[in-house]
């Protein structure tokens, strides 16, 4: 029986799957199995997974029903006494689980580790790694967590099985915000231990759920109302904070994907109310950022001030001028600070 069942549901990532695998197989700890839950691809992703010989490897395939469903089934197929969930985008570095399962170790008292979260997004000819700088928290999270999911998304996680069984699946009504939620319903009866350093690469693509900011916000207010219905009397009053922290990163992800007026006016709107919700939120660094793009977009065209943020994050720039995959970890000599980019055209080794 592996120590570690490491779950990566996969759909249509024929393009990308194999680097996703390799992170995993790349692993300094090497006593894992490894289940695909392939969730009713139609391109070659199946086929390509079981073509590398790996024993530790098994590959199962399901119709179409969403990825709350395939991390489920991973569950379901999974023997080992820890379970670690990775997007079939996303990637780790090589001591990923190492490094999790020894805080494990040390901390009897905790279910569940997490690590530090960088984004990399293909910009032009660049790679782009971007690292969260949110606060983290060790030991009881639930109230800071309910706030704000700052563990990132489904591909971080390394928990012991009983934490898995005792808290039930993922929930598939609200995909978008379900690893928040995940997250938030061990927390309330578990401790939690950080890990903290970056190893967790969060793949942003076109077209992937954060990208759609409509879908995500609506859902997002949903899944607040359920946490929140959920909660206990001691911890209402964060509500408000909750949906502030909210409406602030929905005005971040509007910038982010500014394609005219329309989106700027929506940014503003949800700036607007985060700021209504707490007001507080005026005092934090990252607020003031935020507005300080708002402001340029509503007087400036959007290529334009895209263009001076682009140009200003490089004056603080790490070229990488290496093009193999090794070159895109922070495990390695690639500092990943503010920002890091890396030029396209690696290979996956």
């Amino acid at each position: 029986m592996p120590a570690i069942s490491v779950i990566i549901p996969t759909y249509n990532a024929e393009d990308i799957v194999l680097e996703t695998i390799n992170s995993v197989l790349d692993q300094t700890f090497t006593d894992f199995e490894l289940i695909i839950i392939d969730d009713g691809s139609k391109d070659r992703t199946v086929e390509l997974a079981e073509m590398i010989d790996d024993p530790r490897i098994k590959v199962f395939a399901y119709e179409n029903a969403g990825e709350c469903t395939a991390r489920n089934r991973g569950i379901q197929h999974a023997s080992g006494e820890f379970i670690s969930f990775l997007d079939h985008d996303d990637l780790w570095t090589a001591d990923k689980l190492e490094l999790q399962l020894s805080a494990l170790q040390n901390n009897p008292d905790a279910d569940v580790a997490y690590s530090q979260v960088v984004r990399m997004a293909e910009q032009r000819d660049y790679l782009v790694f971007k690292s969260s700088n949110t606060p983290l928290f060790d030991g009881s999270i639930y109230a800071h967590l309910l706030q704000g999911n700052f563990i990132g998304n489904g591909s971080n996680i390394l928990a012991r099985r009983k934490a898995i069984e005792a808290v039930g699946g993922f929930d598939p009504a609200c995909p978008y915000s379900a690893d928040w939620d995940y997250c938030l319903r061990k927390a309330a009866a578990s401790s939690y231990v950080l890990v903290p350093k970056e190893q967790i690469i969060y793949r942003q693509v076109p077209g992937s759920m954060s990208s759609k900011v409509a879908i995500f916000e609506e859902q997002g207010l949903f899944m607040i109302e359920k946490l929140y219905q959920a909660a206990s009397t001691e911890f209402q009053y964060l509500k408000r904070q909750t949906l502030s922290k909210f409406y602030r990163h929905c005005t971040e992800l509007y910038l982010e994907r500014c394609e005219g007026t329309a989106q700027v006016i929506k940014a503003y709107t949800k700036m607007s109310l985060a700021i209504r919700m707490c007001p507080k939120t005026l005092l934090e660094k990252s607020t003031l950022k935020i507005m300080s793009k708002l402001f340029l977009s509503l007087l400036f065209p959007a290529n334009l001030v895209n263009f001076l943020i682009q140009l200003n994050k490089k004056r603080a720039c790490y070229f990488c001028l290496r093009t193999d995959f090794a070159a895109l970890s922070p495990v390695n000599d690639v500092p990943v600070n503010d920002i890091s980019i890396v030029s396209l055209g690696y290979k996956s080794t």
